[in-house]
């Protein structure tokens, strides 16, 4: 826990906490504060605390200091309904995903990180399509007997294979961009593609979902997660059996955003019966019931129990699945980037006079 408040006082009072504030990332947090007072973008005075502590674990512990008008969070932290209650308050949340406070949009001011790891992220989507299309488990198993006569042939990349980004946004851009350096054919689908065909001047393709699963021979999910079933953007569910069932020959499916979107039970199905041949997890639904059965807590739930004999697969390397907890966001420029971006909506906030952020939901 890093105080950067001047008061003497036993209770302190804080302009803004920091919440779940871990490793790099906290020490970068407190490199950006210092640079922005430096620079007079912030108060000298501006007092803050960087705690590795979430929002209910921090007031359980200390029962005593209020929550400042603005706070930092990531995704574990639960607001209390009190300190929503009490005039609107401004909340960013340290993620590139915003579907944990997306129902607090009339109650409070909401920013996320839309820049911080949309390369790291992207890169991170091309390391499972390798591993995927390289039958890399396979060939690993191989080395135990160095055999080099009974192995499968792997996907070569080429532009006769067809790569579909869902969610063309920055990362799922960055990726499409990554795709066609690997001399894929690659194309995207996204609810806006009206709006980004103008934005990026007609480099991306864009398809209908329809089209999209009749041509594609990788889909990489990069859409945000929403939630709300009220909105156009809805898509818990959105890769279902039946839709991924009408792929056009085996499939290769990487997720890099939120489990929600590709139930990991239909997953599995498919990959069991041959129609997916390869897949790629970065995400999990319900990460932290996930999370508690891999600790080996009594955790049911058809796609919880199917995600966990998938990583149980892909960690005895028995098959073409790969897996990792949600780390896409965890390279060394992404760590500092996430800092950078933090702090310039807090200047952004003391800027519009504490009403607002410049950029907030909603976005669309």
């Amino acid at each position: 826990m890093k105080d950067g408040t001047n008061s003497s006082v036993t209770t302190p009072k804080y302009d803004i906490i920091h919440f779940e504030a871990l490793g790099p990332e906290a020490k970068h947090l407190e490199e950006q504060i210092l640079s922005a007072k430096e620079q007079k973008k912030l108060s000298e005075n501006h007092t803050y605390l960087i705690t590795s502590d979430n929002v209910q674990v921090f007031l359980k512990e200390h029962p005593d200091i209020s929550l400042p008008e603005i706070i930092t969070t990531k995704t574990h932290s639960v607001l209390p309904e009190s300190y929503l209650a009490g005039g609107r308050k401004s909340i960013i949340t340290r993620s590139a995903g915003y579907d944990h406070f997306e129902h607090l949009t009339n109650k409070a001011n909401i920013a996320s990180l839309r820049e911080y790891c949309v390369n790291a992220v992207a890169q991170t989507a091309i390391k499972f399509l390798y591993v995927t299309a390289g039958l890399f488990n396979h060939y690993a198993k191989n080395m135990e007997t160095f055999d080099r006569n009974n192995s499968d042939a792997f996907m070569e990349l080429d532009q006769n294979r067809t790569l579909t980004v869902f969610g063309v946004g920055k990362i799922g851009k960055r990726i499409h961009e990554l795709a066609e350096a690997n001399g894929l054919t690659a194309q995207g689908v996204d609810i806006r593609q009206e709006e980004l065909h103008r934005l990026y001047s007609g480099t991306v393709r864009f398809v209908s979902k329809e089209e999209a699963i009749g041509s594609s021979d990788i889909i990489i999910n990069a859409m945000n997660l929403t939630k709300n079933k009220e909105s156009r953007f809805y898509n818990v569910g959105y890769f279902s059996r039946e839709y991924l069932s009408k792929a056009k020959g085996k499939l290769t499916f990487i997720n890099v955003t939120r489990g929600e979107i590709a139930p990991e039970s239909v997953l599995l199905d498919l990959y069991s019966s041959g129609k997916i041949a390869g897949i790629g997890l970065d995400v999990f639904a319900n990460e932290s019931e996930f999370a508690r059965l891999l600790l080996g807590e009594p955790v049911t739930g058809a796609d919880l129990v199917a995600a966990h004999t998938m990583v149980k697969k892909s960690l005895e390397r028995s098959a073409n699945i790969y897996v990792q907890p949600h780390q896409g966001f965890n390279s060394d420029i992404a760590a500092k980037t996430k800092a950078v971006e933090a702090i310039k909506h807090v200047v952004s906030w003391y800027k519009n006079e504490g009403k607002c952020f410049d950029e907030q939901l909603p976005y669309y």
